[in-house]
């Protein structure tokens, strides 16, 4: 299917909406009311979404998007889990309206990061009810929206989840724990595929897939130990949900190791059919950094994946994103691509994630003109999606680029610690100002063919 090229950008209702008539708590919220000072300064999601959403579509068209992603929150359109909230109905229905008005594809994300209170008072995705439950929240989402959205996800970047909840102690409720990380990642995996399968089954003449992180480990030397660390790394981090969604395989290496640690998860023998079948019709990348991993050479104090089976390596010399402690390597994403397309069929993919959180961007503000100039943001953007294109000459299937994010939004523990946007938030007023990266990227797009 030849497909027009996706320029645009990601972002979420959570960190994005602000609070809607009707909504329930997710953990996010449960949490923020619970232990506010985890948050950085405390601060709440400020943008408004919910009521800007207008303006900020206009200024997506204006930098010459054709493409946007966001999510539908779930404690939003279904309070309780059961009913419709009519208020949540209005809001996507006019958003998604407004998109398509503006000449903007929506895609549409059913889950980021925002579990209901309610089902995680169950035990969240460690329980088969949330199977059953994210069936009929994603089949309510497609009868009400699915006549008019085309593109669907089911979930963005799951691994994180199941990571910050269930290993390292970043999202409620910082559990540490392997076999209810590996019963999340299971749980997660088989209420994606009952989602597909419902979807094709509705006929709704659109496409369904999946956004994944992907940071291909590279092992800090060619040692038996080194790269035995990068396998595990990558089994961990990239192939059980790259399998699972896109062979219908779980890595067996995974299973073997959890059977001699006693790490046991409930499954089902239909559980094990699902998985094996339907597979998405398109894959959506996040891309920020690359995992460069090591042999374990530190004390193990708790049973961990990067404690057991690999460690964290810091190459010397590498270029930094101190605001973030990220490395800043543009060849990871092409990197990433050439293996999509030399490793799994060479499925259709649009990198939906790929920007840099700059903390204090107030101190690159011109004087004269009252504008951010972040050159660092236009180098990283330029290189990255040089990058891109190299990649689609060289054979991959990649047919869009979607920052994060077009304006600055809330992001979990940090807040607005980190701003990523081309767009610059004032959290008190709410006032977007364009910043030097914006203009850049209007022209880029407006003289780019890829």
């Amino acid at each position: 299917m030849k497909r027009k090229f996706l320029w645009g950008s990601a972002f979420s209702g959570p960190q994005t909406e602000g609070k809607g008539q009707g909504k329930s708590l997710s953990t996010w919220d449960y949490w923020f009311q619970k232990e506010p000072q985890k948050f950085y300064h405390q601060l709440e999601t400020s943008n408004d979404f919910i009521n800007q959403y207008k303006t900020d579509i206009k200024l997506a068209k204006e930098v010459n998007f054709n493409s946007l992603r966001t999510s539908i929150q779930w404690t939003f359109l279904m309070p309780n889990g059961k009913d419709v909230n009519p208020a949540a109905v209005t809001f996507y229905n006019n958003m998604i309206d407004e998109m398509l008005q503006q000449g903007i594809v929506p895609i549409i994300n059913l889950f980021h990061f925002d579990m209901p209170m309610w089902l995680m008072d169950q035990g969240g995705w460690t329980t088969k009810a949330s199977i059953d439950a994210f069936l009929h929240y994603a089949t309510t989402c497609f009868q009400l929206f699915g006549d008019r959205v085309k593109t669907w996800m089911t979930f963005n970047e799951p691994i994180v989840h199941v990571e910050c909840q269930y290993l390292y102690q970043y999202h409620y409720p910082c559990i540490e724990s392997i076999p209810q990380a590996l019963q999340a990642m299971w749980n997660t995996i088989i209420a994606h595929k009952v989602v597909v399968k419902k979807y094709h089954e509705l006929n709704l003449g659109g496409e369904i897939g999946i956004i994944l992180n992907l940071k291909l480990p590279k092992p800090r030397s060619q040692s038996v130990e080194d790269l035995q660390a990068a396998n595990w790394a990558d089994i961990w981090q990239s192939r059980c949900f790259l399998d699972a969604c896109l062979k219908g395989q779980f890595p067996e290496e995974l299973i073997s190791e959890s059977k001699k640690r006693n790490w046991t998860w409930k499954t089902t023998p239909a559980e094990w059919t699902l998985l094996k079948n339907y597979p998405i019709d398109l894959l959506g990348l996040n891309y920020y950094q690359p995992l460069r991993v090591q042999a374990p050479t530190k004390l193990i104090t708790k049973d961990l994946p990067d404690q057991l089976f690999y460690n964290d390596y810091q190459k010397p010399g590498i270029k930094i994103n101190k605001s973030r402690g990220w490395e800043i390597y543009p060849e990871g994403i092409y990197e990433a691509l050439m293996h999509i397309k030399n490793n799994y069929n060479n499925i259709p993919v649009y990198i939906a994630e790929n920007g840099t959180g700059i903390e204090g961007e107030e101190k690159f503000v011109n004087q004269k003109t009252k504008m951010i100039e972040d050159d660092y943001r236009i180098e990283f953007l330029g290189d990255h999606i040089a990058a891109v294109e190299r990649a689609i000459k060289d054979g991959s299937n990649c047919f869009g680029f979607h920052m994060w994010t077009y304006i600055d939004n809330w992001s979990w523990l940090n807040s607005y610690k980190n701003r990523y946007g081309i767009v610059s938030l004032n959290i008190n007023t709410g006032q977007r100002t364009l910043k030097k990266s914006y203009y850049w990227l209007r022209d880029f797009i407006a003289n780019k063919e890829l």
